[in-house]
């Protein structure tokens, strides 16, 4: 099985890069890991991306030494098995508000003696050229469990949720957290960083590592001055419209119009 270099360089506290992908080709994971990053998080919250398009995805990142990671729809036994099964060293939990929806993912993440899921030699397992006792201890050292707190209950509760010994790290939701707290998109909103603060407090006090979704150089520096060194940079359709649009404003400036 790949080692979860994501994981080595967490343990570490290497300061690492990632971004959400919404686009269902892996092509842009090839672009991602070429591009330095040092992980993804393909999501299949917000998007219709189909299981043969994650393995592909999974195979790219693999070709370019990055670490995916799934942002799972749900809490469900078999969308958890197939996402594990195509190759993802790590599920993302979005919306997370209690500790039982993360033992559930264990259960389901996980072989025993940590959880039940389902045995089987396919991609991970490369296909049982290895015996399968092997395979099952390297798999659960390697895969990673995310929760995402996004939401005033997710909050109240992080201290609970973030006391379970399986949780790689966590990352924050500010956007639904924000409208959570009745300010909808004001991430910068002195609410919003004050529950952002509690998670972040809650997450030294269990020692797991906080990730932030950063909105800027300046909201990367003050994350940076209290030890966060877990970074992720938006996704990849705001990145490239950005990048697109900025390429063709200049260009309009330059000849006169805009």
């Amino acid at each position: 099985m790949r080692k979860n270099t994501l994981q080595e360089k967490i343990a570490r506290k290497q300061q690492v890069f990632g971004l959400f992908v919404s686009i269902p080709h892996p092509i842009i994971i090839e672009m991602i890991g070429h591009a330095n990053y040092d992980f993804v998080i393909i999501d299949l919250e917000h998007t219709a991306t189909s299981m043969e398009s994650v393995e592909e995805m999974v195979r790219a990142a693999e070709l370019v030494g990055i670490t995916p990671l799934v942002r799972i729809a749900k809490v469900e036994r078999t969308e958890i098995l197939r996402v594990l099964d195509c190759g993802a060293q790590g599920i993302v939990i979005p919306h997370v508000e209690t500790l039982s929806q993360v033992k559930e993912a264990v259960h389901h993440a996980y072989y025993h003696p940590l959880g039940m899921r389902s045995l089987n030699s396919g991609r991970p397992g490369v296909f049982g050229k290895f015996p399968l006792t092997e395979y099952i201890t390297e798999a659960n050292s390697q895969v990673m469990i995310v929760p995402m707190i996004e939401s005033v209950k997710g909050v109240r509760q992080s201290s609970e949720i973030l006391s379970h010994p399986q949780v790689s790290f966590v990352l924050e939701g500010a956007a639904d957290l924000s409208q959570s707290l009745g300010v909808p998109w004001q991430t910068n909103h002195p609410d919003v960083r004050e529950a952002l603060g509690v998670l972040y407090e809650n997450a030294q006090q269990f020692g797991v590592p906080y990730a932030t979704v950063t909105r800027g150089i300046e909201d990367m520096a003050v994350w940076r001055e209290r030890g966060v060194h877990i970074y992720v940079l938006g996704d990849d359709r705001n990145t490239a419209f950005r990048a697109y649009a900025q390429k063709r404003n200049d260009y309009g400036s330059a000849g006169g119009q805009l």
